[in-house]
């Protein structure tokens, strides 16, 4: 046999077969490896995944919460709605406080994607806004106590003053009694009453006469007292009657009597008094016509009231007369 440097066709073959298995088996191992690596990095995406999902889950719950926490905070400020108006002027300054923290824990609340720290925010604003819920529920309680002793106190200011108005309406009543009391028994009485015709003669002397015809002027004279009128002065009103019944008036003017009466007087005169002292009064009344025959009346009036009265008859006289 000769020997040669070429191999046989045999060793080729086993040559070439071996080649390709050893390819085979890289492409194998490569697979395993890139299999293996796409299990492991499935793996790893499905555990980031899933931490992502838990986080997402966990802030989700914890904005849950935080809304819960603030709608909670925001149904103990509704409770004092109706309590609060009446006492807004008082507490505005927190009001103001709390309308802020409200808006800032809403515009946390209202976003889709908050932030753990946004809600760890929201969190802290929340403890803040339960703090001065707290601080205004005290105010409320301390202010409706207060408005409830004004209120007790007006009730008994309110009973105090209706029952000085009573008392007050009693003694207005007693008081007006009493000064009328007073006042009645203060009106003077008249006493002493003498009415005196008197005829002028031709050469001015004077002379009693009851004739008429000869009567140019009555005078009258009376005396006034009261045991308690206090010293000063008063009026008094006589009024002369006719022998027709009618006042023999000198003018216009008239004086009201205790029954709401107008009556026209004679003569009016002030008289200076002084306490339990008489005082005579007199004056003379001249008619402006002439005596006529029968009874002359003279009536005192003080105070509105008849005091005293007296009458003096006239005759008509003979052809001497």
């Amino acid at each position: 046999m000769s020997e040669t440097n070429f191999p046989t066709p045999s060793a080729q073959v086993t040559k070439g077969k071996n080649y390709k298995n050893a390819v085979i088996g890289v492409l194998a191992a490569g697979l395993i490896a890139v299999s293996g690596y796409l299990i492991y990095a499935k793996s790893d995406s499905s555990k980031t995944i899933q931490q992502q999902e838990t986080t997402i889950a966990k802030v989700s719950d914890e904005k849950s919460d935080v809304q819960a926490n603030f709608d909670a905070s925001l149904a103990r400020l509704d409770s004092m709605s109706t309590v609060n108006t009446g006492l807004e002027g008082k507490l505005t300054e927190k009001n103001n406080e709390i309308a802020k923290v409200k808006s800032e824990i809403s515009s946390i609340l209202n976003k889709k994607n908050a932030t753990a720290a946004e809600l760890g925010r929201a969190k802290t604003l929340i403890a803040s806004l339960n703090e001065k819920i707290t601080s205004m529920e005290a105010d409320i309680a301390q202010l409706k106590q207060d408005n409830q002793l004004l209120t007790n106190d007006n009730v008994v200011l309110k009973q105090e003053k209706e029952t000085l108005t009573q008392d007050l309406v009693a003694t207005k009543e007693v008081k007006q009694t009493l000064e009328k009391k007073v006042d009645i028994a203060s009106t003077l009485n008249a006493s002493n009453i003498v009415i005196t015709p008197i005829n002028i003669k031709s050469n001015g002397k004077e002379k009693v006469s009851t004739t008429a015809k000869r009567v140019d002027k009555f005078v009258v004279s009376f005396d006034v007292d009261n045991r308690i009128i206090q010293t000063g002065s008063t009026d008094v009103y006589v009024v002369v009657l006719g022998p027709d019944g009618k006042a023999i008036n000198t003018g216009a003017e008239t004086f009201t009597t205790r029954e709401e009466v107008a009556m026209p007087f004679t003569a009016k005169m002030p008289v200076d008094l002084e306490t339990a002292k008489k005082k005579n009064v007199e004056f003379a009344f001249v008619p402006g016509t002439d005596f006529i025959q029968g009874a002359y009346t003279v009536q005192i009036y003080q105070n509105g009231f008849l005091i005293g009265q007296g009458t003096r008859e006239l005759k008509k006289g003979g052809l001497f007369s």
